[in-house]
């Protein structure tokens, strides 16, 4: 709705906005921003999220690996450097570079997750214990065990992902490998 003021006399015409059409559009937009910035604000959230997710994903997978192998499979992880690899496990040691499951997107075509990804933000593995070790052994019927190349049962353990707004805690139960993600903050 434009107001329009022309002049017979003179030929011209001027044209503009009403000072409450103008009020209208920052109203509007004053509403969107007030929408839009807590969103924004969440993206760190997501970000950690999103790290869970692929940690919890790959715990999964390597339990799955394992069970349809027929074959021990290993997560090792390096919370030094802030990643992990999925292994397989031959006899009753850990070979985290000779042994790392073949994934052609990884570094050097190993099964080996690096949480210093952009898109995972500024997430940290904070904390790993898996029977006193950093390393998560499944059995050949996907349930976790203590040792590689064992059959004893493993107590199960947790791995803690951080982030700048919020902490999870993933844990393995002993006997079933079954997982859950508990939000610490």
């Amino acid at each position: 709705m434009r107001n329009s003021h022309c002049s017979t006399r003179f030929r011209r015409c001027q044209a503009g906005y009403t000072l409450i059409e103008v009020l209208i559009v920052v109203m509007i937009l004053g509403i969107a921003a007030a929408v839009v910035t807590p969103n924004l604000s969440q993206a760190g959230v997501f970000r950690i999220q999103a790290a869970v997710r692929t940690v919890v994903a790959d715990i999964s997978f390597a339990q799955m690996d394992a069970l349809g192998y027929q074959e021990q499979r290993a997560i090792a992880f390096d919370k030094d450097e802030n990643e992990y690899t999925l292994v397989e496990v031959r006899g009753t040691t850990i070979d985290v570079e000779n042994d790392a499951l073949y994934d052609i997107k990884g570094p050097d075509q190993r099964y080996r997750v690096s949480l210093n990804r952009e898109e995972f933000g500024d997430v940290q593995i904070e904390s790993v214990d898996f029977d006193g070790d950093h390393i998560l052994i499944f059995d050949e019927i996907g349930g976790p065990v203590a040792t590689p190349g064992s059959s004893t049962l493993s107590d199960g353990g947790s791995v803690v992902i951080a982030g700048p707004q919020s902490r999870f805690r993933i844990d393995v139960a002993a006997f079933t490998g079954r997982i859950t993600v508990t939000q610490l903050d």
